[in-house]
């Protein structure tokens, strides 16, 4: 009963920060002159028929086929939800849809638990403790914090998925359980303790709690295979015994084995990796949600969870697609594992340029293409830039900013970044659009940005991210690099774009130098 409370409290921690965070992060793509929005009134249908349900269960004349019927409503209410995500006119009416879907897939839950007045009691203590913390946490999340919160919410759901697992397997007679119940149960445990502790790490990494480079422990890939067999092992015991002691052993096993794999892999990737294991991570959440949906005989959460499971696969391909990279060879290697991975460029020499010179360079260009980094984030300055951006087309200048699928510490942080900052939707490019006008730009401002505008990608077949698409800032006629040194970047990797003829660089405090150009230009 402890551990099924626990999951109900990390649940509620993760559903109610998650949808607070979400609604933050949409409200800031809204323009000035965007019309007013009234999407709150697509939660009456939802309301209306949780309330129309509630009355009938209170008078006992709700039936099993009526809950069946609302959690269909709330499955395809979170359908809906998802796919207004992909367009930016409708991807605030996905909260309200989630949130309909969501409330309905609740009362449908808590009619077909029939349990004790004492029970739902004590499910309600836990969910509002749970709602306070998330929505405590979803308060201080900006968009700099925006991929450890991420990751931190991620771990909820792979504990609360363990949780429930194992408080599953102690509560029936196993050997009364079916395979299938069986094979759920251990799925559920151990893509639980895969997300939970892989969670953990992406989370200390991203916070820099943690070294961002790879662990390297001598002979990891026989490690995680080891493991992995382990895992295998474990599961045959577990669906093969009928004693339940043999079989919580086989549990605790798989578990652990899991746990274990996610600390290792995880910290055995790279930090420029990060954006495809914060995406990795949001699958196995997903599938996760979805075995503790069959453990549990839960349709909604079998459905949410395969949702989830799905369009975090997706993503991670999108993600892997942009970095050139396979999934094994992000899970194996990283970035920075090779032997040359870390490079430095000796005897080379780079130009510096000062604010005032930087700022007559764009007011005598007409065409200027703006690429922010991670460094952006980290320096606050997003507003400072955007002001940049709009004094220079009040000018008459074409301004265009170009975002890297991969910028940042997790996909779409710079594009919630610039949102912030008032920058229209419309005025942000992906890579592919910028590249291919490259030529064409006067002035390219790179702020805080290393590994996604490194020519090595491109030039070096030896280099570690060989082959990784990147904004090809070195083909405009200037670039303007604006970084506190000419360090390597989160991959550990020495950018030669630091060192061309049409290159300047910008040295100094991102927050100051932004600052500085913001009043110059």
């Amino acid at each position: 009963q402890a551990m099924a409370t626990t999951a109900v409290g990390l649940s509620a921690v993760n559903l109610t920060g998650g949808f607070l965070v979400t609604k933050k992060m949409l409200d800031m793509f809204r323009r000035p002159d965007d019309p007013p929005e009234y999407f709150q009134y697509y939660l009456i249908p939802p309301a209306a028929a949780v309330g129309v349900f509630g009355v009938l269960g209170a008078t006992g004349a709700a039936s099993p086929a009526l809950a069946s019927t609302l959690a269909l409503g709330s499955g395809l209410g979170c359908v809906a939800g998802i796919s207004q995500m992909s367009n930016q006119a409708t991807s605030r009416i996905s909260i309200i849809a989630g949130l309909g879907g969501v409330g309905m897939g609740l009362a449908s839950t808590l009619y077909m638990m029939n349990v004790p007045p004492s029970v739902y009691l004590q499910l309600a203590g836990a969910a509002a403790l749970g709602g306070v913390a998330g929505q405590q946490i979803a308060h201080r999340v900006g968009p700099t914090q925006l991929p450890q919160a991420v990751a931190g919410f991620h771990s909820l759901v792979g504990v609360a998925a363990a949780s429930t697992a194992i408080a599953d397997f102690m509560i029936h007679d196993f050997s009364k359980l079916d395979g299938f119940h069986a094979s759920s149960i251990y799925a559920g445990a151990w893509m639980g303790g895969i997300t939970a502790t892989g969670s953990v790490i992406a989370f200390g990494k991203l916070a820099e709690m943690m070294d961002s480079k790879p662990l390297q422990l001598p002979g990891r890939d026989a490690m995680n295979a080891a493991m992995a067999g382990t895992s295998l092992l474990g599961l045959a015991g577990f669906i093969g015994s009928s004693n339940p002691t043999t079989a919580g052993a086989a549990l605790a096993t798989g578990t652990l084995m899991s746990g274990a794999m996610g600390l290792h892999m995880t910290a055995s990737i790279g930090g420029a990796d990060m954006p495809v294991v914060i995406t990795l991570l949001n699958s196995y959440s997903g599938w996760a949600l979805c075995a503790e949906g069959f453990i549990l005989n839960q349709p909604l959460l079998t459905v949410v969870g395969a949702l989830i499971g799905s369009s975090g696969a997706f993503l991670t391909k999108i993600m892997c697609d942009g970095m050139n990279r396979s999934l094994v060879n992000v899970i194996m290697g990283g970035f920075g594992t090779e032997a040359g991975a870390v490079q430095t460029a000796e005897g080379l020499v780079h130009t510096e340029i000062n604010v005032d010179d930087t700022a007559a360079l764009l007011r005598d260009a007409q065409k200027v293409c703006i690429v922010p980094g991670y460094g952006l984030a980290v320096a606050q300055a997003q507003n400072d830039i955007a002001a940049v951006a709009n004094s220079l087309r009040e000018q008459g200048k074409e301004v265009k900013f170009a975002v890297h699928p991969v910028a940042g510490r997790m996909p779409g942080q710079l594009n919630v970044l610039l949102a912030e900052a008032g920058v229209p939707y419309d005025m942000v490019y992906e890579m592919e659009e910028v590249n291919e006008e490259m030529e064409n730009f006067d002035v390219v401002l790179v702020v805080g940005a290393n590994d996604t505008v490194n020519s090595s990608a491109v030039n070096d077949p030896k280099s570690a991210i060989a082959g990784m698409p990147v904004i090809e800032v070195w083909r405009a006629k200037h670039v303007v690099v604006m970084k506190r040194s000419v360090a390597s970047g989160y991959a550990g990797v020495d950018n030669p774009v630091f060192y061309n003829d049409n290159t300047d660089m910008l040295l100094g405090s991102a927050t100051e130098t932004c600052q500085g150009l913001r009043n110059a230009v």
